[in-house]
């Protein structure tokens, strides 16, 4: 059994961290989180200290470190806003306990760089997680994709639309400095996706680039990736719309749309799987999709041309 700590633990996609942490067998031992409405808490580990201040989590942690206590920690759980990513992953290593990260890993590509010297210095690891590369249908269709060679490649078309509140503009997510814009976002697990499926980047193209969305092309080594993000409901299908749904995804293959909206529940508690066995995803994994993200983001953009994606129709 091993002792993680959670950084983070009242934010959305902390419960998918400490379900893993539980269905694996092991313990959390600490949390820590600005805001105190954890109750998730009791469902699983109501024995865990809880803090409020980083500092005082810290210092709790370095105790049980120096005593060699049973509760000493091994892993760091890190669910915080991505622009604190970088330096909770720091704590997470001084503190000789193994970093797992949420997306996205970091939003430069050069703090990658100095993570990777962290690691050589105190021999710990930084994981990362990409639960994509996890889903049973989309390991198969790698493998599906693998077999028919690198002489072959497909025609992808990406649309997800994921509807958004006024507060999120107002919030950290909104603020380029903090998330990493739109598209680093609610994109990033879409991009190291395609990487992994197709390979590397060719050359890219930004076609829109707006505070709510973005869109563009990707050549890669086995596949052109015509790719449109939004948080605006206004391009949900009107089907939706009237519905009341939030989200819209599709990716479509060649003209087959690639079925994947189910089996998500346990793929944190897979990538967990993946670590504790020594196999989980590091730091060379993530540094792909960050170092597109950021090219993305700074690129001019491009005239929408026939390669843009279907959605920027009428802006063409």
């Amino acid at each position: 059994m091993k002792n993680f700590a959670l950084i983070g633990a009242a934010g959305y996609i902390a419960p998918r961290h400490l379900q893993a942490i539980h269905e694996t067998g092991n313990r959390l031992v600490a949390a820590v989180d600005k805001h105190d409405s954890v109750g998730i808490l009791d469902r699983y580990f109501r024995e865990a200290r809880f803090f409020t201040e980083i500092e005082r989590f810290d210092r709790h942690l370095e105790k049980l470190r120096h005593h060699n206590s049973d509760e000493r920690v091994d892993y760091v759980s890190i669910a915080t806003p991505n622009y604190l990513h970088d330096a909770h992953v720091r704590l997470a290593l001084r503190l000789q306990a193994d970093a797992i990260c949420e997306k996205p890993l970091v939003i430069n590509p050069w703090n990658v760089d100095q993570l990777s010297d962290l690691e050589q210095e105190t021999g710990r690891r930084v994981y990362t997680i990409l639960q994509l590369r996890v889903h049973p249908q989309l390991v198969a269709l790698k493998k599906k994709l693998d077999a028919l060679g690198k002489g072959q490649r497909a025609d992808v078309t990406l649309t997800y639309v994921t509807r958004r509140g006024a507060w999120y503009p107002v919030s950290w997510k909104g603020n380029p400095e903090k998330s990493g814009g739109v598209m680093m976002n609610i994109g990033i697990h879409f991009f190291d996706l395609f990487m992994w499926l197709f390979g590397g980047v060719e050359e890219s193209q930004v076609h829109l680039r707006e505070p709510g969305k973005g869109a563009g092309v990707l050549e890669l080594e086995r596949a052109r990736v015509r790719w449109f993000l939004s948080t605006d409901e206004q391009d949900l299908p009107e089907g939706f719309r009237k519905e009341g749904k939030n989200a819209f995804r599709s990716i479509v293959i060649d003209g087959e749309e690639t079925e994947f909206s189910g089996g998500f529940t346990d793929l944190h508690t897979r990538v967990y799987d993946r670590i504790l066995a020594g196999t989980g995803f590091g730091l060379e994994d993530a540094r792909p999709s960050i170092e597109l993200l950021h090219d993305l983001r700074h690129c001019d953009l491009t005239s929408i041309d026939k390669r843009a994606h279907p959605a920027l129709g009428d802006r063409k």
